[in-house]
């Protein structure tokens, strides 16, 4: 089967090597952004699951690094009363953090240039992705513990806002369908967002666009972790319980037809096994492996 290598995309500089990174992501302009707190423990999850960094005091301050195409820019995010589980830049410089605070606490919370809190809303529990594009519109999918909450925000599946905070869209399943159980790949371009979701037994692909236009089609691709989009050609990545292979498909009205497959690799050639939940872009597809320091692309 044909091999596809991913790009290298952005490093965090090895001055930063020692440091405890919260969170990172690439944002709707292709910037890498890692969430850095110095005062950062090692938590457990749960009995069994996965520890977590967690600040050691709350409010923190937050170091977010910005890594664009070679040139480095710091800013530092001023009393931070979250555990950060996802970031993203909004237009007019400023950012946007979720996460999980006290009782009184609204869990996004919007920084201006200067690195100062402007406002706060809730967005909602469950919140699997959050991504923003450059037309002030920022989209959040759940996964299923949010949306069988009961919470109404999360109820939706997925939900779209203005750059303020401000609920704009709900998606409601069209008569005779069932709703979103769980979001399993998300992309964001500019007025435009794709999630993948599971609606027992199918994974059908969701179209949502700002300008009111709502789509779905049948796919032949069961859980992706990933996708890119670009016209009518989409790619996704994992699904099918296998990992590294690649999706290549043409969208129809209805449908998604797969064209061809193919394994992708880290540049080195190095198979693609463990990786964490992608970053889809339009037609950009970002990820990370083993460590949070290194973004890779691939782009159709």
């Amino acid at each position: 089967m044909r091999k596809v290598a991913l790009r290298p995309h952005a490093l965090l500089p090895r001055q930063y090597d020692d440091q405890k990174i919260l969170r990172t992501t690439v944002d709707a302009w292709g910037r890498a952004l890692w969430l850095i707190c110095p005062n950062a423990e090692l938590s457990p999850d749960y009995p069994g699951g996965r520890p977590y960094l967690r600040p050691r005091k709350y409010p923190y301050e937050a170091l977010l690094v910005i890594g664009d195409g070679g040139t480095i820019r710091k800013q530092i995010l001023h009393d931070v009363t979250v555990r950060v589980t996802g970031l993203d830049a909004l237009p007019n410089g400023r950012f946007l953090l979720k996460g999980y605070g006290a009782e009184e606490e609204k869990n996004a919370q919007i920084y201006g240039r200067d690195g100062r809190r402007r406002s706060s809303f809730e967005m909602g529990r469950g919140i699997e992705f959050m991504m923003a594009d450059r037309r002030h519109h920022v989209w959040s999918a759940y996964f299923d513990e949010g949306v069988f909450s009961g919470d109404p925000i999360s109820a939706n599946g997925v939900v779209r806002w203005d750059s303020g905070g401000n609920q704009q869209w709900g998606y409601s399943p069209p008569k005779g369908v069932r709703p979103i159980d769980d979001v399993y790949a998300f992309n964001v371009d500019d007025g435009v967002a794709w999630a993948s979701y599971y609606n027992y037994p199918t994974f059908p692909l969701l179209e949502a666009r700002t300008d009111g236009r709502v789509r779905l089609r049948k796919t032949p691709v069961v859980a992706p972790r990933g996708m890119a989009v670009h016209g009518d050609e989409i790619v996704m990545l994992g699904g099918n319980r296998q990992q590294d292979r690649l999706h290549r498909c043409h969208m129809t009205e209805g449908e998604v037809l797969l064209i061809k497959e193919a394994c992708l690799t880290f540049p080195n050639g190095t198979p693609l096994k463990q990786y964490a939940r992608p970053v889809g872009r339009g037609r950009h597809l970002y990820l990370y492996g083993k460590t949070r320091r290194q973004w890779y692309v691939m782009e159709i």
